[in-house]
């Protein structure tokens, strides 16, 4: 199979090999099955991959083998539950262009380098962004998808008509985005904002805004699409490019990461992207348009 019949059908959601760890008696919310050890066992025939699995449209959690057009999900480390999505996707991918089985460990984004560091898995593909202090302490591939950012607000809320930063400038909103990303520091771009409450996830922070406990949720523009599909009291706003944040664009790439001294596994995963040719937004945007329509409703 060529590089463009592999592209075709992982687009048009082709299964792909994964390896399956699981066994016994598995725990319902991802933790280790009975008798299992907590820290995976590397292999250098595995591609031992950490992510949220609670990040749609690029990683989730369901119950399910496979998705609604047929992809295959894959099992999650010491769970009964699969993970789907456009990271899932991604690593499908390169694992097998390396000729490697896949396995999905899922982790708190708050400890996601720590366990990585650790050795519970060898990389993260969790639609982190790639940004000028993550670099010091990881190593990073090229962009697997670029991103735009924007503003979720409540479609009935006085916010609704924004069009740029300033336009919320002064008002007192409250705004909010989770825990340990890139769009922390633009919190305070927001004049007179009230930035005290952010959360742990992104679906957190959606709820947070639906039940006006906050005002504006910051995020990347295809989590936001995700979550309006089951949030219909919201809407997305893209701020004017010259009423906008400053340093967003750090988190506009979207990259994989391994240990800082891993640059050899980092320059593996690099050859398999440039080998899939997976370096054209065009079919970066044609995969997750595709996985936004397959995500659960409960994500």
């Amino acid at each position: 199979m060529d590089r463009r019949d592999f592209l075709r059908l992982a687009l048009a959601g082709a299964t792909l090999p994964v390896v399956s760890v699981l066994g016994g008696c598995g725990q319902s919310d991802g933790g280790s099955t009975q008798g299992e050890p907590l820290v995976a066992e590397a292999s250098a025939n595995t591609l031992r991959v950490g992510m949220e699995c609670a990040y749609a449209p690029f990683n989730w959690t369901q119950d399910a083998p496979t998705t609604p057009d047929g992809s295959k999900a894959v099992p999650i480390y010491g769970s009964d539950y699969y993970a789907y999505g456009y990271d899932v996707a991604v690593a499908q991918m390169i694992a097998e262009e390396l000729g490697m089985g896949l396995e999905i460990h899922k982790v708190e984004w708050s400890s996601i380098g720590i366990s990585m560091d650790s050795g519970d898995y060898d990389c993260i593909i969790a639609g982190m962004g790639r940004t000028a202090e993550r670099e010091m302490a990881y190593a990073f591939t090229d962009p697997y998808y670029y991103r735009d950012n924007c503003i979720v607000v409540r479609k009935d809320g006085p916010y609704a008509s924004v069009k740029g930063l300033s336009d919320l400038a002064g008002t007192g909103c409250k705004v909010t985005t989770q825990l340990g990303t890139g769009w922390i520091p633009l919190l305070d771009q927001i004049e007179g904002a009230d930035t005290g409450s952010n959360y742990e996830t992104t679906s957190e922070c959606f709820m947070a805004v639906t039940n006006g406990v906050a005002d504006v949720c910051i995020v990347d523009l295809p989590t936001a699409q995700s979550a309006l599909l089951t949030n219909p009291d919201l809407i997305i706003i893209t701020l004017a490019k010259d009423d906008t944040f400053i340093g967003d664009d750090e988190m506009v790439n979207v990259c994989i990461a391994t240990r800082k001294d891993d640059t050899e596994l980092r320059d593996k995963i690099q050859d398999a992207l440039t080998g899939l040719g997976w370096n054209e937004k065009a079919i970066m945007d044609e995969l997750m348009a595709r996985v936004i329509t397959q995500q659960p409703a409960a994500n």
